[in-house]
């Protein structure tokens, strides 16, 4: 288990635009594959609309985001992303969120991760609220965010979840199902990321 101290570095709470992004990421890894560089996915993604947003200001964001997310990915799995299947997509999507933003890798960890091994069939807005709690002890980041933020950043974590299938829309933890080439790609790091996903799999 993952535990924070004060020389940890501050969290990044920048996920708020977007859920997952799978069908977006879908799109960009793609171009990745053919150009290899995060930056010119980045400006042909928004010269020419590929995520397909209804303005240029949410172009901008929806783009950001998503290769924020892609770039934490090893080139092996940006390259699968192509032909995963929408399930394994999800999957790796959550693996991305939870790479590129700590806070949300040690909730999957600590306490979606956790209660299901302790057999807790639920997932509420409360053990979130706690467990952003438990961290701003460590993390003044935490400590001064404001409500509203709060609230987008719980919501944004709880609609994740949904979106990878790891949680019901009536927040009943959902045992992920992990095709063997998602978990060989998961083992291959150290420590493992089946840490991030609901199962009894080893970590």
């Amino acid at each position: 288990m993952v535990t924070a101290t004060p020389s940890e570095s501050r969290y990044a709470l920048s996920f708020t635009t977007g859920a997952l992004l799978a069908r977006e990421g879908s799109l960009l890894a793609p171009v990745y594959v053919e150009v290899r560089n995060w930056e010119k996915v980045r400006d042909r993604a928004v010269e020419d609309n590929l995520l397909q947003a209804r303005t240029h200001r949410t172009g901008v964001r929806l783009v950001r985001e998503t290769v924020k997310r892609l770039s934490v990915l090893t080139d092996r799995e940006v390259e699968l992303m192509d032909e995963l299947t929408a399930p394994e997509r999800g999957h790796l999507m959550w693996v991305a969120a939870c790479r590129r933003y700590g806070l949300i890798g040690e909730f999957a960890e600590e306490v979606v991760r956790e209660r299901f091994l302790l057999l807790a069939s639920t997932l509420r807005y409360e053990d979130f609220d706690g467990f952003v709690r438990s961290k701003a002890l460590w993390h003044d980041e935490l400590a001064t965010i404001k409500d509203s933020t709060m609230q987008k950043l719980r919501s944004n974590v709880f609609k994740m979840l949904v979106e990878a299938e790891l949680l019901s829309e009536s927040c009943q933890i959902i045992p992920a199902v992990l095709s063997d080439r998602i978990a060989a790609l998961l083992s291959d790091r150290a420590p493992s990321d089946m840490r991030f996903f609901p199962t009894r799999s080893a970590a």
